[in-house]
């Protein structure tokens, strides 16, 4: 194998980007592609919510699964996940999130 065939990302060293993914820019979320086809919505990116950051409610089309790298994320129904929590959504869910304290995540999002 070779270097070509790879690519890197590192979360703590990367630039992310304005995060606009379910609707308007929000300037408290950012984040960055890992994997992410943006033509059929499906793959990898990497997500960072500032403190107090509240996500929009959306549905899922697909299955959204996540991993919670560093902080809290709290869920629409109070759940609370924290460093090391892996979550599965399936497709057709509706939620929102919100973080106290801040988080870094990394998404999957796969079709149906």
């Amino acid at each position: 194998m070779s270097g070509e065939q790879r690519k890197q990302i590192n979360l703590h060293a990367d630039k992310f980007g304005e995060y606009d993914m379910e609707g308007p820019v929000q300037d408290d979320i950012s984040w960055l592609s890992l994997s992410l086809d943006e033509k059929t919505g499906f793959g990898c990116y990497a997500m960072r919510m500032e403190p107090g950051a509240v996500t929009v409610a959306h549905d899922h089309v697909g299955w959204e699964e996540f991993l919670i790298v560093e902080g809290d994320l709290v869920d629409s129904d109070g759940t609370v996940f924290g460093p090391g929590d892996f979550v599965s959504y399936e497709p057709g869910t509706n939620h929102n999130s919100h973080t106290e304290g801040g988080c870094l995540i990394a998404v999957f999002e796969r079709p149906a």
